[in-house]
């Protein structure tokens, strides 16, 4: 009986010992995705605009090298009644936040292992319900986990530990992704990911109109859509059935000047294509702007296009115009889309005939003889 219980308790340590590695370390390779996955979690709860980006980049990196650490010190068995009882409070409140994602929904993916994973809310919800249980195991008997290590070295893989944790998020945090799970990697053709396979079944859409009348607000869809006595306030789309969506079907490209959909000619054209990538101009670090302007000129050399991909107003554009003297042409892009595109701003990405094959952060852009 006693086997038994050694053999479940450490089956319960390993399992989490693995998740914990794995989530933690996928995360903190790209912390400014969890941050935007925050900032989900933030919107939801109707904090936009009240909690500061910082903030959410430091709860991005804490909770990151939180699940890391825990993970490792699990595997090594190092401290193990403190260690098991913060891992039962973490799986305690994490079931706890995917309980609400199933009940409410306010999110489709909960960004458990960044992108390198997708879970449906439900999914994550069970997963938890079982790492909860192999906490509540582990807590219970902690002395049951034998050491790895001796307490000399206890020490030293946990500097280790911390110190490894802390490099990854700073470089990446500088640079790019260690590893890109998303589906504009180099190599990746976007037209390929855009395609959705003969005979796949299409999600359905429906359109809510908000509209307004004598001060009363009320949603119509296009079916009964009423007389023009009523005021157009707003509109949005709803996803009323499931369907194949491809791995990139939200990726467009319009022309500033002219409105002009030039996603295919982009894509299609058979030379170099440098992307210059700003969700926010307001928001990038306009002090590479030397750098950026001599890609430019190599590319206005070589006869290859250029363009610059942002989700900003006209004001903010012709303000980065003339603190930079960019020369560029812009257009624009779903801001959403341009942040899964690349981890900078801005950043720089390079297509051949529609392949991605170079990205590059603005800390680290290439330099062209």
């Amino acid at each position: 009986m006693r086997y038994l219980g050694r053999l479940s308790c450490n089956a319960c340590r390993f399992l989490l010992a693995a998740v914990f590695i794995f989530s933690g370390y996928v995360k903190s390779i790209d912390p400014l995705g969890t941050q935007y996955k925050i900032e989900d979690y933030v919107e939801s709860l109707g904090l936009s605009g009240v909690v500061p980006e910082w903030l959410m980049l430091t709860a991005s990196l804490s909770v990151s090298t939180m699940e890391f650490c825990l993970g490792v010190l699990l595997l090594f068995a190092i401290r193990r009644r403190m260690v098991s009882r913060l891992t039962l409070l973490f799986m305690a409140f994490m079931t706890l936040v995917s309980l609400w994602l199933v009940i409410f929904d306010p999110i489709d993916d909960c960004g458990c292992f960044g992108d390198a994973v997708k879970l449906t809310n439900g999914e994550t919800f069970a997963k938890n319900i079982v790492l909860l249980g192999a906490a509540v195991v582990i807590c219970r008997r902690p002395l049951l986990m034998p050491r790895f290590v001796t307490l000399r070295w206890q020490w030293i893989v946990t500097n280790v530990m911390v110190l490894f944790i802390l490099c990854s998020e700073m470089w990446c945090l500088y640079d790019l992704p260690l590893l890109d799970f998303r589906p504009y990697h180099v190599g990746a053709d976007i037209r390929k990911g855009m395609e959705i396979p003969p005979g796949a079944k299409l999600p359905k859409f429906d359109t809510v109109f908000i509209l307004e009348k004598n001060g009363e607000r009320r949603e119509f869809s296009l079916a009964d859509y009423p007389d023009s006595t009523w005021t157009f306030i707003d509109s949005r789309t709803v996803q009323t059935e499931e369907g194949y969506e491809p791995p990139i079907h939200d990726f467009s490209i319009t022309d500033r000047k002219t409105g002009e959909d030039i996603t295919a000619d982009v894509l299609g054209f058979k030379g170099y294509t440098f992307l210059l990538i700003s969700p926010h101009l307001e928001k990038a670090d306009d002090s590479v702007f030397g750098e950026i302007d001599t890609i430019y000129e190599y590319a206005q050399d070589h006869g290859y296009r250029f363009y610059c991909l942002t989700a900003s107003s006209d004001k903010a554009i012709e303000h980065w115009c003339d603190i930079t003297g960019a020369e560029y042409d812009f257009c624009i892009t779903d801001a959403t889309t341009l942040k899964t595109m690349i981890r900078s701003n801005p950043g720089l990405m390079l297509l051949k005939d529609g392949v991605v094959v170079g990205k590059w952060s603005h800390n680290r852009l290439p330099r062209f003889e």
